[in-house]
């Protein structure tokens, strides 16, 4: 993807400092840190942030959309985060397409990882960059919907607290980025996968980044989605290409890009062009 030009991507609303704020000062009540990730782009949904609030408290490290990311990748991620643990991490995988295995194997984890806390419920803290699925996953170890859940980051506004069983008591709490992100691929990987909102972006430039990925590493997944007989060399011939099967057409024959990048985009997000992952460990 060398030479692929893009717009700076900075998004930290006024909330977020607040956010950030009353995670500090609720963290260390806590016994286990939840930390939600984006198993598409698990490097890039790790907040640095979050790691200095949370200390030397354990740590769980789920990551949410497993069912829409490359299953070996994700094998691959999970062993590596496993390996550099030390024993105050542990990770999983959590799929709302088996709830029952997701929903056990999450309270083993916080069971373990709080052994030793005198309290009469094990207190768990749910954290992560916005849209990564926290909600969702508090929604699925529930079993039923108490947390609100949408397709667009900041959907979770204030802290809410969730009786999960006897032992186990969780905190959902609105989604946080870090002030700069200086790490721009990290960010377009972030933008693609739909943490950031469409309003803060460029989306021809974000569906460009996603299109130079997928040449690279998904070419079969494009060539069965468009069904093309030839695959683009470059990321603005596969956007035409997209936009022309698609009908995303202006007057005198003229392709509509930005139309052409929000198709690929959300066929990307929805999981239409199959299991794919952003990122490898």
């Amino acid at each position: 993807m060398a030479g692929l030009t893009s717009v700076t991507i900075q998004w930290y609303p006024g909330h977020m400092a607040k956010a950030r704020k009353a995670l500090a000062a609720a963290i260390p009540q806590q016994d286990v840190v939840v930390e939600v990730r984006d198993a598409r782009a698990v490097a890039a949904s790790a907040n640095p942030v979050l790691a200095d609030l949370r200390g030397d408290k354990p740590c769980l490290i789920v990551l949410a959309k497993s069912d829409l990311a490359d299953p070996d990748v994700t094998g691959a991620w999970l062993r590596a985060l496993e390996s550099s643990s030390q024993g105050r991490t542990v990770a999983m995988a959590a799929t709302t397409e088996r709830a029952k295995e997701t929903r056990r194997r999450f309270i083993e984890l916080c069971k373990l990882l709080a052994r030793g806390s005198r309290r009469p419920r094990i207190r768990v803290i749910v954290v992560g960059v916005p849209n990564v699925g926290k909600s969702t996953l508090i929604n699925v170890l529930a079993g039923r919907r108490v947390a609100k859940v949408g397709d667009e980051p900041a959907v979770t506004k204030a802290m809410q607290q969730v009786v999960l069983d006897e032992d186990i008591v969780l905190s959902d709490n609105p989604g946080i980025l870090w002030p700069k992100l200086e790490d721009q691929a990290s960010a377009q990987r972030l933008a693609f996968a739909g943490s950031l909102p469409d309003t803060a972006l460029d989306f021809e430039s974000v569906a460009r980044f996603g299109a130079a990925l997928l040449l690279e590493r998904y070419p079969a997944n494009l060539i069965a989605r468009y069904g093309l007989a030839d695959l683009p060399a470059r990321p603005e011939a596969l956007l035409a290409e997209v936009g022309r099967r698609r009908g995303c057409l202006r007057a005198g024959g003229v392709i509509d890009m930005h139309k052409a990048a929000d198709h690929l985009i959300h066929d990307f997000r929805s999981g239409a062009l199959g299991r794919i992952s952003l990122e490898v460990p």
